[in-house]
């Protein structure tokens, strides 16, 4: 059975390996999981997926498979108009009212009920005993009341449901989806490197069994440094003009960094980097930061991001004077040059689609200046930004 269920990860483009079956298999024959499909679905999960943006194509197997969940060839989140589980009103039941609302009995004859409603129904209903709505006493929809349904929308009343259709926790991590603080937390967590500092604190078992076997069995305990977030960041938010279509999903960005790394600091610009920078944008004109300061008070080993459309006037790079804010004595470029001759690993993250980059002159100027490492702000860029900075 589970080599079957294998070939169906695989077939839904789970990257599992052949080694993280056996590993499954092994810990079956340990019983960590035991008549219980729950606690089969997590242990699977566990042994099979080693990346998180993969959990929705594993719910997804694991129900057509296992024939517990959403069916694949079954129901789309699609076949339902959103205005048919609009609920207008709650319907209050007594208790002999619930007592008489018949179960239809069991999953697969709920599902396979949800299957012909769905093929037979043609508008909204509220209130009634079959149809999927809102309301009423139907199995199917919400905000009514039935003993044994699939809640389809709302929220749970009288959880009585035994099956939820519903977005699942993990859909928004594929690539190819928005972005949100959740999967930019799963991301950015790739960067971060942890390096053992301070005091000796934590046991070190490999080399406590090792230094016990050497003294002929006597317990020679071995002590290492605690483990530490050691990742250092700088973030450049552009802000302002044609950023400003961007802010949630800056902030986004922003709240999901300084939730990962421990080593954090931001600047914001506009437009381009010149000699003068800010951290608070209602005092950027009398409580600005010295560029060249910034450039000298964090070291090396700091890695850069930019944030920004890079989108502008070509002579805000290219030209002293340009910028359209203020005379600037040097040109754009110069100083992000500086920049990544300071710290060496800087990447520049920009929001416009990839497909439209070749429309903008100054987008193509910019990810010259940042020696090709300009990717799109979505998971799968900043996936390519952190390889980037990972090297």
């Amino acid at each position: 059975m589970l080599i079957d269920f294998f070939f169906t990860l695989r077939k839904a483009q789970v990257p599992a390996t052949v080694r993280e079956l056996l590993v499954l298999l092994e810990a079956l024959q340990q019983r960590i999981a035991f008549a219980s499909i729950d606690e089969f679905y997590l242990l699977a999960r566990l042994c099979l997926v080693k990346d998180e943006k993969y959990f929705d194509r594993f719910d997804q197997a694991f129900g057509h498979y296992f024939k517990g969940l959403e069916a694949l060839d079954g129901f789309a989140d699609a076949l339902i108009p959103e205005h048919w589980l609009e609920a207008e009103f709650l319907k209050n039941l007594s208790e002999e009212e619930k007592a008489e609302i018949e179960a239809l009995g069991g999953l697969e004859k709920l599902l396979e009920t949800l299957r012909e409603r769905l093929d037979e129904q043609k508008e909204r209903h509220a209130g009634g005993s079959k149809w999927v709505g809102t309301g009423g006493t139907s199995p199917f929809g919400h905000s009514g009341y039935n003993p044994e349904g699939v809640r389809i929308g709302g929220e749970s009343k009288n959880r009585r449901a035994v099956k939820v259709w519903e977005k699942r926790e993990f859909r928004n991590l594929d690539d190819s989806v928005e972005l949100g603080t959740r999967n930019l937390k799963v991301v950015l967590r790739k960067l971060r490197k942890f390096a053992r500092t301070g005091a000796a604190e934590e046991l070190d078992l490999d080399d406590t069994i090792r230094a016990t076997a050497s003294n002929a069995g006597l317990l020679d305990l071995k002590m290492v440094p605690e483990r530490h977030n050691a990742a250092k960041v700088l973030l450049f938010f552009d802000v302002g003009g044609s950023m400003d279509p961007y802010i949630k999903l800056c902030e986004e960005l922003f709240s999901a960094a300084r939730s990962e790394f421990k080593h954090l600091e931001y600047f914001y610009f506009h437009n381009c980097v010149y000699e003068r920078l800010w951290q608070d944008n209602r005092r950027r004109f009398d409580n600005s930061l010295d560029t060249l300061d910034v450039l000298r008070t964090y070291s090396r080993d700091y890695r850069v991001i930019f944030i920004g459309d890079a989108s502008m006037a070509p002579y805000e790079i290219t030209s002293a004077m340009g910028s359209v804010e203020h005379m600037n004595k040097e040109a754009g470029h110069t100083w992000l040059q500086r920049v990544t001759d300071t710290w060496g690993k800087v990447v520049w993250l920009n929001p416009v689609p990839k497909k439209h980059w070749h429309y903008t002159h100054s987008i193509s100027l910019v990810e010259q200046l940042m020696d090709g490492h300009m990717y799109p702000l979505t998971v799968e860029g900043i996936e390519e930004a952190i390889r980037t900075l990972s090297k």
